[in-house]
């Protein structure tokens, strides 16, 4: 790929069984907090099964939309957008009532010296939100950081692994978590907690991050020495048919890509394609954060871009010097400082 319209025509392919549950899914579908990484392609890609389905169902999206060239882009695709600041409450009164809701809507980088913000995004927030949609069905992203760091070679987190949250921003992850099971359990509203990590798109990401490093003869930071990792589009397909499993009290899902991958792997592989040397610094941890997804693999099956496909699309990517978000996923962090 040499564009960003061929990688946006690859990640929102919308794949057969996708089609068939926005079939059997009553109702539209609001995306909130559409403006961030992953949110524009979530949007398309439900957009396009919509279409390729035939049924008639409208997509919201819903973000500040601090610049205009976003929303124009969206509602060019056929998306509603709305221009709403949640935190303020004319905004989130205004919203219209969705059957069907992805919410994405939350802060993460940053949080150091701003927690008060950060708390009231991702933990006050949601539940002014349940509040005003308790009959409708929610899928709200969360992250695997809610989990300890874990032993590499003993054990990974399934969703029944205790969680024991490191730093304020994994802290407020699972604050949101807790209200909104409130809410589900004080209106029976259906939800399905979305612990995701880490979304890969060629424009930023773990995979983007160890490439551009060794292209550049940076040196690795081998701390956080295993990540697991899952395409951008998997998991934005992986959100929307979780609609179809939300339940009361809350399901929880973990959502990544099968393997536990080596960052010293990961580099050298890099290294291989360029031709160049990886360099690295510091040792592997017997620990780290890492999530079982094997429940999300038996609903929606195995993700469909392969670890090999990842990491050769980003190699041609960084040799191409394709565009970049410039957001560091910080994933090395293990004080859970963001």
């Amino acid at each position: 790929m040499k564009t960003i319209q061929e990688l946006e025509v690859f990640m929102t392919e919308p794949s057969q069984a996708l089609v068939e549950d926005i079939r059997k899914l009553d109702g539209d579908l609001m995306i909130v907090g559409v403006g961030g990484k992953m949110g524009p392609t979530l949007a398309k890609m439900a957009k396009r099964a919509i279409d390729k389905a035939g049924v008639s169902k409208k997509v919201y999206g819903v973000s500040r939309f601090s610049t205009p060239d976003l929303r124009n882009e969206l509602n060019a695709f056929g998306i509603h957008t709305i221009s709403a600041d949640l935190l303020k409450e004319e905004d989130l009164q205004a919203l219209p009532q969705v059957k069907n809701i992805i919410f994405m809507a939350g802060n993460k980088f940053g949080t150091v010296g701003n927690e008060h913000f950060t708390w009231a995004m991702n933990a006050y927030l949601p539940g002014r939100f349940a509040e005003k949609f308790p009959e409708s069905r929610i899928v709200s992203f969360s992250t695997g950081n809610v989990y300890p760091l874990t032993d590499v070679i003993k054990s990974h987190c399934a969703e029944d692994q205790p969680v024991n949250p490191i730093g304020e921003y994994a802290q407020s992850c699972l604050g949101r978590e807790r209200v909104l099971t409130y809410f589900s359990h004080k209106n029976d509203t259906p939800m399905l907690f979305f612990r995701l990590n880490y979304a890969i798109d060629l424009r930023y990401g773990v995979l983007l991050e160890v490439a551009r490093q060794v292209y550049n003869g940076q040196p690795i930071d081998l701390t956080m020495g295993n990540v697991n990792v899952i395409w951008q589009g998997d998991a934005n397909e992986y959100a929307i048919r979780s609609l179809l499993h939300t339940d009361s009290p809350p399901k929880i899902l973990n959502v990544t890509g099968p393997e536990t991958i080596s960052v010293r792997w990961l580099a050298e592989a890099f290294a291989k394609r360029f031709k160049k040397e990886a360099v690295f610094v510091n040792e592997e941890q017997p620990t780290a954060l890492l999530n079982d997804a094997s429940q999300a693999h038996k609903l929606f099956g195995y993700p469909k871009v392969t670890m090999q496909q990842m990491i050769e699309m980003t190699a041609d990517w960084v040799e191409k010097d394709g565009y970049t978000y410039n957001k560091p996923t910080h994933f090395q962090e293990r004080q859970g400082a963001f």
